[in-house]
């Protein structure tokens, strides 16, 4: 059987801006797109911290170290610049799998640097 885990978590992002008029998307620095483990178009969860909205979208590569978190498309309707959120990622394990698993945890600053990397 398999079953949905955690693969990685993009913690205490700060969006940096919202694009109403472009296709809907996150656009993720690509620095934090790989310590996080994500490729493009990639399906991930955000939630946001300021106002408690929960969404689904695909991961656009952002320009590497511009530290940009964008919301484009009907998800700029979620979130605006300066909101925190939290960006999840998941995978799907065999059951024997899963005791020795530990997500990726990618923690942020107030500019979207990252300052830890962790296995939890």
């Amino acid at each position: 059987m398999l079953r949905c885990v955690l693969r990685s978590k993009i913690h205490m992002a700060r969006v940096t801006e919202s694009n109403l008029f472009y296709e809907g998307s996150i656009t993720i620095d690509r620095d934090i797109m790989d310590k996080a483990g994500l490729v493009p178009y990639e399906q991930v969860m955000v939630s946001n911290l300021n106002n408690g909205e929960r969404f689904e979208t695909y991961v656009i590569e952002g320009e590497r170290g511009s530290g940009i978190i964008g919301l484009n498309g009907p998800t700029a309707r979620k979130g605006m610049a300066g909101d925190r959120i939290i960006i999840f990622s998941y995978t799907y394990l065999e059951e024997k799998e899963i005791a020795n698993f530990k997500p990726r945890i990618i923690i942020l600053d107030e500019s979207n640097r990252i300052v830890e990397v962790k296995q939890e």
